[in-house]
């Protein structure tokens, strides 16, 4: 009888204790707890900046005097350095370096026609010198170390990872970054550089399955590279990668619904095109800037506002980025890589 009774006590402490540990999905009652990687979401003092907190984490935990709130930079602060990160590219296109023709502007309602309204290339010239800067080399040697389906893992060699490594210390060495870098220090999101870039290495170029094979992408490949995934385009939102592809016949460019307000470089379009036989929809990019800007205004919106519209400023004008987190696998403790990272306008 006894034994029964225990074998009973026992097995309704087990329910007790699995009911326990269900996973929760909330904050309540777990306010400043400790990281555990097994939980679907977080309520520690770091969960805003790593983008893995529980939903009502602001709501429930917000007067809890963390360090951290989603919020901890402001949208003051994102425009004052975006603005200085903006004036910070030295080496951006100048007016001379390019000449786009984006002919036939569409309206949001037809990007889904698959028409090309456009007979001519988007660009009509490109000065290549200034694919010879450090930073422009450095990123395009990156650009062809991914296969573009999804489904299939990337497995770099150690040449491949080495030009990793030299984009990150090429784009280190620049005013861009150093602004980047000295505003995260003193918002207290990095204690060192090396931190930093460590966590840069790790956000872009860390691999996860966005298919079904193992380590098949990255954020780095989505947002600059480009990827196919069921028949059509996704990422590719950079203008360097678009013009060697267009230059190579296989991008043909088909029309656009945003054109910035910037009459100097960078500027911003968002495009429609087919790539190679895939389409994409809607299809944003600067142009003009440096690898080092795209990087570092991405960078940013994805430390201060993972997940979120990040509200920038350029030139004294506004400008967002969305950012996606990928919430499948995680690094380190728990910090989330990119997804993807683009410019929104008002016509997206």
């Amino acid at each position: 009888m006894k034994a029964c009774v225990a074998l009973i006590v026992a097995v309704l402490c087990s329910l007790a204790w699995a009911d326990l540990y269900s996973a929760p999905s909330s904050c309540r009652d777990r306010c400043q707890e400790a990281f555990d990687r097994h939980q679907p979401c977080h309520c520690d003092a770091r969960c805003p900046e790593f983008g893995n907190c529980c939903k009502d984490f602001e709501s429930l935990c917000g007067h809890e005097g963390f360090s951290y709130s989603s919020d901890a930079i402001t949208k003051e602060e994102l425009q004052s350095i975006s603005e200085k990160i903006y004036r910070a590219d030295t080496n951006k296109a100048q007016k001379e370096d390019i000449i786009i023709n984006s002919q036939n502007r569409i309206s949001p309602s037809e990007t889904r026609d698959q028409v090309d309204r456009c007979p001519e290339p988007l660009f009509t010239y490109v000065n290549e010198k200034l694919f010879s800067k450090p930073t422009y080399a450095a990123f395009i040697n990156l650009l062809n170390n991914y296969q573009r389906a999804t489904g299939h893992g990337e497995h770099f060699s150690a040449q491949q990872l080495a030009e990793q490594d030299a984009f990150l210390r090429e784009v280190m060495k620049t005013a861009v970054m150093k602004e980047l870098y000295g505003f995260l220090r003193h918002q207290n999101r990095y204690s060192s550089e090396q931190e930093f870039v460590s966590d840069l290495k790790n956000m872009w170029f860390g691999l996860y399955s966005r298919g079904n094979e193992e380590g098949d992408s990255s954020g780095f490949e989505h947002v600059f590279s480009g990827e196919v995934k069921k028949g059509k385009v996704t990422g590719f939102h950079n203008w360097i990668r678009f013009y060697m592809q267009e230059k190579e016949g296989l991008v043909d460019y088909y029309s656009h619904i945003y054109d910035g307000p910037w009459d100097s470089y960078p500027d911003v379009l968002a495009m429609q095109f087919n790539w190679d036989g895939y389409y994409k929809e809607v299809g944003s990019a600067f142009i003009g800037s440096s690898p080092e800007f795209e990087f570092a205004l991405y960078s940013l919106c994805f430390i201060a506002r993972p997940g979120k519209v990040c509200q920038l400023s350029l030139g004294g004008y506004p400008l967002a980025i969305q950012t996606y987190t990928w919430d499948k696998s995680t690094y380190g403790n728990g910090k989330k890589y990119i997804a993807t990272a683009y410019v929104v306008s008002s016509t997206q």
